[in-house]
């Protein structure tokens, strides 16, 4: 019976071993490779991998664009927008790479930031064609909603919600009218990932 329970206790031991061995052992990166020796069976050698390092950027670039553009020109503006801000992120990601002492290696991943257009010395704001700005873009500056006013409780006043006011302006007899003189810019960001070597 005392030889049974050893038995029993050291195959216990031994499964509950090997259990946490296969646990860390699934747990690290390994690259199997196989080789073949002169008796022609194939033996698998075991060799772990160090973690990728990379670095990550975000790139962003402002490019002018008309006003009242076109939506086929807006697009292409913003490509070229995307083109410059890859090259300002690939600019980052090399001085991060050489402040750190290694080289930059190949793009990991690129993801497009979308983007928006801004226009200043104009009331209008942006009147042209929307580019095909990526799902994380913001289009042109969104319009203000009107605020949902809640059901005021029984013996309460109601709050008084004004519409927005438009502000008057002058006329001048005889003036002719100015131009204007918007100055409209769309800006993009594109997120970059690089391997370190």
């Amino acid at each position: 019976m005392r030889i049974v329970a050893a038995a029993t206790a050291v195959v216990t031991a031994s499964l509950i071993l090997v259990g946490v061995l296969g646990v860390a052992g699934a747990e690290t990166t390994t690259t199997p490779t196989t080789t073949t020796s002169t008796t022609a069976t194939p033996t698998t050698t075991t060799v772990t991998s160090p973690p990728l390092r990379t670095v990550s950027v975000q790139g962003v670039a402002i490019e002018p664009i008309e006003q009242s553009a076109s939506a086929a020109t807006a697009t292409g503006i913003y490509r070229q927008a995307m083109a410059s801000a890859v090259s300002d992120g690939q600019a980052k990601a090399q001085f991060l790479a050489s402040q750190a002492g290694t080289t930059l290696g190949q793009v990991q991943s690129v993801a497009e930031g979308g983007g928006y257009i801004q226009c200043a010395g104009s009331e209008e704001g942006y009147l042209g064609g929307q580019p095909d700005f990526g799902s994380a873009g913001n289009y042109a500056t969104p319009e203000v909603a009107p605020r949902a006013v809640a059901k005021a409780a029984p013996g309460v006043s109601k709050p008084v919600v004004k519409p927005p006011r438009k502000p008057k302006r002058k006329k001048k007899k005889g003036a002719a009218k100015k131009a204007s003189a918007a100055t409209c810019t769309l800006s993009t960001q594109v997120s970059l990932v690089y391997a370190l070597s």
